[in-house]
């Protein structure tokens, strides 16, 4: 196979196999981008890391969800940390080299497999692509490297627990398809990496990725949705190392929060859902469903952090995801965007309080990329997608500002693609493309959502991810690490160097 690792990692072993062939040649040491560690003598020893990643979360949906919950004047969670900064995200092409290499060549719109490949093993990869290089080479993750150094490990997600985020810390896969519960080469192969062969199937990277999670150990505490993706092979394996199993993947019956709250194992798999889990304005509006059974984001992410530590001294590591931000803005829905925001900062506020408690906790909040080019416009405007023509751009004052091709004229609204508030007036209408209004704490009494007078305007500029740089923001021992701009491949060795388990 050209330019590929190609020795079989069985799953069995996937863990210290990765780790073995990959820890030298994957400059591990130099990871952090420049970023050193500063550990200096005064600054409490860290014990634990909580990650918390809300996916798709850009610089606008953390506003947007400020002003929609607490007014202009209001903070969220993730708000109150004391250091804040930004992070690039782009990946690379497939067989790419890294940055600095000859072949490199980047993309600088990430998926959430890249991205999550970025943070857990500090290299840039393709989208799609988890725990390998642009190559197709195994590398060991940060979860990976936590659980080898004796510490307690978590993940947490709202999606399948077999999505990007989450599969980046436990798996290692050509492609993010590759699932489960069945073999698809479909899914899983990738012949334009691999010189047009098929890897065999007992080759980790094309082995299912909750086969992977279900036989290699990775994770203690394993929270979220996706239960179709395991069956009664991968139920008999969990139970074989010692989890705790809560529903069955045999018989596909999911776990309930009541399930969790009765939890007491020092491993414990519990996924509450068939699919991704549910978002909470359903919930919220139908309590007597099954899906009000769901344990929300912050309630996982108490009860991981309530197993991680019991009985625990050397520390942990825990990943949490709010998956369905990013979700439900490729949906362009602004309205359940929102609440999954609150949602996920409720989940942070759950850390927060922790670290401040324990002293040796440091808490990083971030995103994987931007989702959909979320945006607040100004009260009473309108977007482009809604308008007959884009904005004038003619100065008849100085033609040298002229553009071209020049359109003297500015759009106007065109009824057809503008029928109203796309959660007012407008709903009824599947092809609209206005904005979405919301109420803040600083409107009048009686304004409500959809109307002309909510003061929040919101809109979207695709149903993609886009290119930019998301914030970080960070609280406890060595948390001015986060501060300024970073790369997603710096993560990696922040992360890793505040455990003291990648030097």
């Amino acid at each position: 196979v050209t330019g590929v690792q190609t020795c079989a990692l069985p799953i069995s072993r996937g863990l210290a196999a990765a780790l073995a062939l990959n820890a030298g040649s994957m400059g591990v040491a130099n990871a952090t981008g420049g970023h050193g560690h500063g550990h200096g003598q005064s600054k409490p020893k860290i014990k634990n890391v909580i990650y918390l990643l809300g996916d798709g979360m850009g610089r606008t949906h953390v506003t947007a969800a400020r002003e929609r919950y607490y007014g202009a004047d209001g903070k969220l969670n993730m708000e109150k940390f004391p250091a804040v900064g930004q992070v690039s995200t782009y990946a690379v092409q497939q067989a790419s080299g890294q940055p600095g290499d000859a072949d490199f060549a980047p993309n600088y719109v990430t998926d959430s497999a890249s991205a999550a490949t970025a943070w857990s093993s500090g290299v840039k990869t393709y989208n799609a692509a988890l725990g390998v290089d642009a190559k197709g080479n195994v590398v060991p993750t940060i979860m990976e490297y936590a659980k080898l150094a004796g510490l307690r490990t978590g993940n947490v997600s709202t999606a399948e627990i077999t999505d990007a985020t989450p599969a980046g810390q436990m798996s290692h896969a050509l492609l993010r398809g590759c699932q489960g519960p069945t073999y698809s080469d479909a899914a899983c192969q990738n012949p334009a990496l691999t010189g047009g062969a098929n890897l065999p199937t007992t080759d980790v990277r094309v082995t299912p990725i909750a086969d992977q999670i279900a036989r290699n150990n990775t994770a203690d505490v394993i929270l979220g949705g996706g239960l179709s993706r395991f069956d009664a092979a991968d139920e008999s394996a969990l139970e074989a190392n010692g989890y705790d199993v809560l529903g069955s993947p045999t018989s596909q019956t999911v776990a309930t929060k009541s399930d969790l709250a009765g939890a007491s194992s020092k491993k414990v798999f519990a996924l509450f859902n068939k699919g991704n889990m549910t978002i909470e304005k359903y919930k919220r509006e139908n309590p007597a469903s099954v899906q009000a059974q769901e344990p929300t984001v912050a309630e996982m992410t108490k009860k991981a952090i309530d197993l991680l530590k019991k009985g625990n001294s050397r520390g942990f590591y825990l990943q949490v995801e709010g998956a369905l931000i990013d979700k439900r803005s490729h949906a362009n829905d602004a309205a359940q965007t929102l609440e999954e925001m609150k949602a996920f900062d409720e989940a942070v506020k759950v850390a927060y309080d922790f670290a401040k408690k324990d002293g040796h906790t440091l808490v990083i909040v971030t995103a994987d990329h931007e989702c959909a080019g979320f945006n607040i416009i100004e009260k009473g405007t309108f977007t482009n997608a809604e308008a007959t023509t884009p904005p004038a751009n003619a100065d008849s004052g100085n033609p040298a500002n002229n553009s071209t091709p020049s359109r003297p004229a500015g759009g106007t609204k065109d009824p057809v693609r503008s029928s109203g508030i796309i959660n007012g007036a407008g709903s009824g209408d599947p092809a609209n493309f206005a904005p979405a209004t919301f109420r803040t704490p600083d409107d009048p009494a009686g304004v409500v959502d959809g109307t002309p007078e909510a003061s929040l305007w919101l809109t979207y500029l695709s149903g993609n991810h886009t290119g930019a740089d998301v914030p970080v923001f960070a609280y406890g021992p060595d948390s001015d690490e986060l501060e300024g701009s970073i790369d997603n491949t710096d993560l990696f060795g922040i992360v890793g160097g505040a455990l003291k388990i990648v030097h």
